[in-house]
């Protein structure tokens, strides 16, 4: 009877053994989960601010652009506008030379 309450004995401790390494990997199991889940916020928290720094930067660099093509286009503006007051002022003295001409 020995043989038999050994066997039986080895198959309760095999259980238990088999018990144990179960609850230990679903214990090592849950703490890679934490452990991805936690990773992967980190690197998702990385990734918008990398995201929001550059949005930043792109805008920055949009905003110089576009006062650099305003501050340009507002100097053409003036310039054409100057010569079209000196070709206005040269038209009003031809005009008031063929008026004063026309009434002597």
């Amino acid at each position: 009877m020995t043989t038999i309450s050994e066997a039986i004995t080895t198959i309760k401790k095999a259980e238990n053994d088999a018990d144990k390494l179960i609850e230990d990997t679903e214990q090592k199991s849950s703490e890679i989960i934490e452990e991805a889940g936690s990773k992967s916020k980190e690197i998702i928290e990385k990734a918008v601010e990398e995201s929001n720094t550059e949005a930043e930067k792109l805008l920055f660099e949009a905003e110089t652009n576009a006062k650099k093509e305003a501050y340009q286009i507002s100097n053409k503006t003036a310039e054409s506008v100057e010569i079209n007051k000196k070709t206005a002022s040269e038209k009003v003295d031809e005009a008031s030379d063929v008026i004063v001409k026309s009434i002597l």
